[in-house]
């Protein structure tokens, strides 16, 4: 196909043409380079135990920051830890502080600082203890190698501290700062105390022990990754001569790392390993904690299919395991964070979609006895708190309007209705930080025209106490800019099927006219795109002031609250439900009278780049044109735990892997298509893009292709890279589906 090339220079003048009054267009540079348009935040804010009070950062005058104590009611502040407290013996500046937490006693200060990337997030670095009382300020392994530190935390008994270096778990005593190796096999192949890369990135597992309640021993977690497939990335730009970077990446139907959890005393340093059944390499020990004693631990333990959940309590002493619970389905299960110890420890919480919407329950430490907590057609997105005391428990959900999130709360002994309690003119996301007594929270809230406005409020009635931030400038300084409104609307495709989807369209939208859409998608499992909350990155609104509507759609299988037959339809056919979703509403959208049918385009990223490609090559009559970044070409290059969660392993579902990869359907392209992955893309690798390449080579199909040098999945580290990778993307919609009505 012949594309009609158009320079930077004409796009940014069709640009400025489109512009509306005295108002300013939004630019890329704006958005990804001078960075005009920041969202302020609040916090880290930590309640104090009794509910008094909060804690946070705050700038000081002297340099760095101080901690903060807010009364809720009354907004008063006192300076509870001045900023020059954190300032080490022999240096001159205060420490740059990125977490905090405190003691059980709150009597000293625990500070996590320089710290380093591990995966997606920062969780290693170096950790200092202010003693409140005696102000006394002390680093934590000091003799052990700088920024190797992780996931430290205070003994209950506030005498000790314990925390992860280079794969095994350490202990130091606060008074004599004596530093004793708790674990010393770590290293290599042997992982103490945290997780490999596919715990960490699919079961969200990244501190990996726990102190017991009388602060005489540690439960935690040990992995061994020999036998795991190592991936290797190739650094090309940093030397004269490539890196190799090892990735123990386990992929679809291939070898685990087995892991296994022990209980560890503190005084023989002797580890009791838990006596659980089933091969460590096919069985994933996915939640364990303390069963509200320091004699027995509850462990979730996770079948590889992901369908069976067997609960165990493991005995701390002698190692013995027993099933107290097993849940299973005919699809996967979800585990969750939140739970929580009822009536001294008779009763656990429970959350199941086994009614066809996810709830509540509360089950008998015997497992013998279950009762639901919460009841309906709706589903607790998140469980916030308990209010034990006032038997009351605080969650989020979306009854009815699954774009949005509100604060609803239910009776602990499942009796009554439940009850709303964010505000009915406050349609979008609410978000909250509840206190231990239930009494306040700080309260988060945001829709699609409405950057987040932070406040303290009571509970139950809701009453804003204090704003603690409403990003005042942030609405001043857009307010000048031609912003086009984000419109929610619901798309009916057959007699079962009715999407949620929004909308953006140009600015000088005239009705008579048809116009270019682009379809920006995600569509798996993960994620949710269509959602009433406010976004930082205003690409789609800039892509709308050039002349395109901007649609997404959330198909079936999307993390929506609207029960388990509509996320879990998509069992074993990732990629191949979704699609033929996403082409249904196209088609739909195809019949309005101001589309254009003739200029449709596409993109996404990660699982909608992988989506991108499947409408592509399935539906190549609707789309004429994607963009697919950071995609995964074929299911069976992804890791074990998430492909396999939702397809089984490509030996038991052949069928199901091969029709839901783009890669077996590339041979059917007919649009315009560009291909962009990081080469240092330790999630999605970059082979990939690869494999996809060379099957697109073999059929003689043309496409663009755009390469990042060691960026990782989210493409953005480096200089400019975010706002060239747009740019890149701007310009290639532009040439191949030209802007504005006709």
């Amino acid at each position: 196909m012949k594309k009609k090339s158009i320079s930077l220079m004409l796009i940014f003048s069709f640009i400025s043409l489109l512009s509306c009054g005295q108002k300013e267009d939004l630019t890329l540079e704006k958005l990804y380079s001078t960075n005009e348009f920041p969202t302020k935040g609040f916090g880290p804010a930590r309640w104090l135990s009794d509910g008094s009070g909060y804690t946070t950062l705050e700038h000081s005058a002297d340099g760095g920051r101080d901690i903060i104590k807010y009364n809720p009611e009354t907004g008063s502040r006192i300076v509870l830890v001045k900023a020059i407290s954190f300032v080490p013996v022999g240096e001159k500046s205060p420490l740059d502080i990125s977490d905090y937490s405190w003691s059980e006693d709150g009597g000293k200060l625990l500070i996590f600082t320089n710290t380093r990337r591990v995966w997606r997030y920062n969780t290693r670095g170096d950790y200092w203890v202010l003693d409140l009382k005696s102000g006394k300020l002390q680093q934590i392994g000091k003799s052990l190698k700088a920024t190797t530190l992780m996931f430290a935390k205070f003994s209950p008994d506030c005498k000790k501290i314990a925390y992860v270096s280079e794969q095994n778990i350490y202990m130091e005593d606060l008074a004599t700062q004596v530093i004793t190796p708790l674990t010393t096999d770590g290293g290599a192949n042997i992982v103490n105390g945290t997780f490999d890369w596919v715990y960490e990135e699919e079961l969200d597992l990244r501190d990996g022990f726990r102190w017991s309640p009388d602060s005489k021993k540690i439960a935690y977690w040990q992995l061994d990754t020999e036998g795991i497939g190592t991936f290797y990335m190739i650094n090309n730009i940093d030397s004269i001569y490539p890196k190799l970077i090892p990735l123990p990446y386990p992929k679809a139907g291939t070898t685990n790392s087995a892991s296994k959890i022990g209980v560890l005393d503190i005084e023989t340093l002797k580890t009791k390993w838990m006596d659980i059944p089933g091969d460590p390499r096919n069985h994933y020990p996915a939640r364990m904690d303390w069963a509200n004693s320091s004699e027995e631990i509850i462990i979730q333990q996770l079948n590889r299919k992901q369908n069976t959940n067997i609960v165990y309590f493991g005995n701390a002493n002698n190692g013995s395991a027993k099933v107290i619970y097993t849940e299973k389905v005919d699809t996967w299960l979800d585990v969750y964070d939140d739970l929580t110890w009822l009536d001294d420890g008779k009763y656990f919480t429970w959350r199941s979609d086994n009614t066809g919407w996810l709830h509540l329950y509360k089950i008998s430490r015997d497992g013998k006895e279950v009762k639901p907590i919460t009841h309906g057609d709706f589903e607790i997105i998140n469980l916030l708190t308990i209010d034990k005391k006032g038997g009351w428990i605080y969650y989020i959900a979306a009854p009815n309007t699954p774009t949005e999130r509100y604060l609803f709360r239910s009776k602990l002994d499942g009796k009554g209705e439940p009850q709303r309690l964010s505000p009915a003119d406050k349609k979008g996301h609410h978000s909250y930080n509840i206190s231990p007594d239930g009494k306040f929270a700080i309260h988060t809230f945001s829709n699609a025209y409405t950057p987040p406005q932070i406040d303290v409020v009571s509970l139950p009635n809701h009453k804003t106490l204090n704003v603690l931030e409403d990003n005042s400038s942030l609405k001043a300084k857009l307010a000048g800019y031609n912003i086009p409104k984000k419109e929610f609307f619901r798309i009916q495709v057959s007699d079962e099927l009715v999407f949620d989807g929004w909308m953006i369209k140009p600015l000088n939208f005239d009705p008579s006219k048809k116009y270019p859409v682009l379809f920006q998608v995600y569509g798996e499992p993960a994620g949710s795109t269509v959602q009433n909350s406010y976004s930082r990155d205003l690409y789609h609104e800039f892509i709308a002031q050039q002349g395109y509507i901007v649609i997404s759609i959330d198909n079936r299988g999307t993390n929506v609250p609207r029960g388990r037959e509509w996320r879990k339809s998509i069992y074993k056919k990732i990629g191949i439900i979704a699609t033929d979703d996403q082409a249904a509403a196209a088609r739909k959208i195809m019949e309005w009278d101001f589309i254009d049918p003739d200029r449709i385009a596409i993109w996404g990223w990660s699982g909608g780049g992988s989506m991108t490609l499947n409408c592509m090559f399935k539906y190549p009559e609707i789309y004429k044109t994607g963009i697919a970044v950071a995609f995964v070409s074929h299911q069976k290059l992804y890791n074990t735990i998430y492909q396999e969660r939702y397809m089984d392993t490509p030996a038991n579902n052949p069928e199901g892997f091969a029709q839901g990869s783009p890669i077996t359907f590339a041979k059917n392209l007919k649009g315009n298509l560009l291909l962009i992955h990081g080469s240092g893309d330790d999630n999605v690798h970059y082979q990939s893009c690869e494999m996809l390449v060379d099957e697109l080579i073999k059929h003689n199909k043309y496409f663009s292709m755009l390469e990042y040098p060691m960026r990782s999945h989210g493409i953005n580290e480096r200089e400019n890279t975010s706002l060239h990778l747009r740019m890149s993307m701007t310009r290639y919609l532009m040439e191949n589906i030209p802007a504005g009505g006709r």
